[in-house]
């Protein structure tokens, strides 16, 4: 390697460490369920966006092995050349009756569906307005476009018409914004950035990477819980949360998802996802909308964690989703929280910047709906003794 680039590296990660934000790989040795194996050793895991537990759902890795023998292990190409099978066209007729729009289309991940999308629909003079706090794949696809951003304060209403008011109406404008945001767990009213669309001509597009299969009367996101499903432009999404696969998906108008087939470049020149991937979403939705029983028993566990940290006091962000941070500030805080609670059998690992504003360094408890109340108790218990400790 060369020298000069070699010593840069060592300085940089030297210089990463100094500030208590070197991160390591934990290389886990099982399943993603809630008890998960980590050096032979056996932990509790409250870090996982398994919300449902679908990873581990007898149904869908039968059906999902059964496609496996049929297809094969890949798809050898991308869609428009050799890639697109029967199941991704099923699919994503699946994923448009679920989110209620005409068409739909995969990708291969939420984050290429996100750079795909900003990166071919914003143009060189058009404007973004992007939430504060939004996912890095919204702030990475808005940065590789050509328009110009401006960033509002998170979920603030008021501030967001603010600056749209001081815009010409035949400039284009984007407002983009997760639905639920993956570090706080809270919900964007987007019924007000619905209406704001409406009042300034803007296209809208939202993130329902942590929203698919948790919010919603039929688990559609909360778009679904909004009422607003039929009112946003562009709706995108994973299938690695709550659906349990891997991918991501983009939900509108038929000539918006044949746009996408013809200029998003991370579609066009992406190998495609294999069918047991597809076929466990499928199986997946399928789930998600003919039971509510998941979800239900999810929900008992975000209120029984949230009741329990509202009763002791702690500092944490509770908005009636899977994500519940307990603010702790300073790095190095965060990480012997962290320690003790690894020490002690349960998986959290510490978020700190740059996931987190500088400051606001917390530990991530996400929650599934296979958690039991032992697991619950446990990490009760153990928050308990943090807290006599502080």
């Amino acid at each position: 390697m060369n020298k000069d680039f070699n010593n840069w590296l060592i300085n940089e990660v030297n210089g990463i460490k100094k500030k208590n934000l070197h991160r390591k790989l934990i290389e886990i040795e099982s399943s993603m369920s809630p008890e998960i194996s980590i050096g032979k050793k056996k932990y509790i895991q409250f870090a996982s966006n398994n919300y449902l537990g679908m990873t581990t759902k007898r149904q869908v890795i039968s059906r999902s092995s059964k496609i496996l023998e049929k297809y094969g292990t890949g798809t050898g190409g991308s869609r428009l050349v050799t890639g697109t099978s029967d199941l991704h066209n099923k699919l994503e007729r699946k994923i448009a009756k679920f989110k209620k729009t005409q068409d739909a289309i995969i990708f291969s991940s939420g984050y290429l569906a996100n750079i795909g999308v900003i990166s071919s629909i914003a143009r060189k003079g058009d404007l973004i307005f992007s939430d504060e706090l939004n996912h890095a794949s919204l702030i990475d696809g808005a940065r590789m476009s050509k328009a110009n951003i401006i960033i509002y304060r998170h979920c603030d209403m008021t501030h967001l018409e603010d600056e749209l008011k001081k815009i010409k109406s035949n400039v284009r404008k984007i407002i983009i914004t997760d639905s639920v945001f993956s570090m706080d767990g809270d919900i964007a009213p987007l019924d007000e950035i619905v209406s704001l669309s409406k009042r300034y001509n803007c296209i809208s597009m939202i993130d329902e990477a942590h929203a698919t299969g948790v919010l919603g009367k039929d688990g559609s996101g909360a778009s679904e819980m909004f009422g607003v499903q039929k009112n946003i432009d562009i709706c995108m999404g994973t299938l690695s949360k709550a659906v349990g696969s891997v991918g991501g998906y983009v939900a509108g108008s038929k000539v918006f998802i044949d746009f996408l087939k013809n200029r998003a470049r991370s579609f066009i020149f992406d190998t495609s996802l294999p069918a047991s991937n597809l076929m466990t979403s499928i199986v997946a939705i399928e789930n998600i909308q003919k039971s509510k029983k998941l979800r239900e028993k999810l929900f008992f566990n975000i209120n029984s964690i949230t009741n329990f940290l509202k009763e002791n006091n702690f500092e944490y962000v509770s908005s009636g989703t899977p994500i519940i941070p307990i603010i702790f500030g300073s790095e190095i805080k965060t990480l012997k929280i962290s320690k003790f609670l690894f020490d002690n059998g349960i998986y959290i690992p510490a978020v700190r910047p740059p996931s987190v504003p500088k400051g606001s360094s917390r530990i991530r408890i996400t929650l599934m709906s296979n958690h039991t109340l032992k697991h619950i108790n446990k990490l009760k218990a153990l928050l308990k003794k943090l807290k006599a400790f502080r």
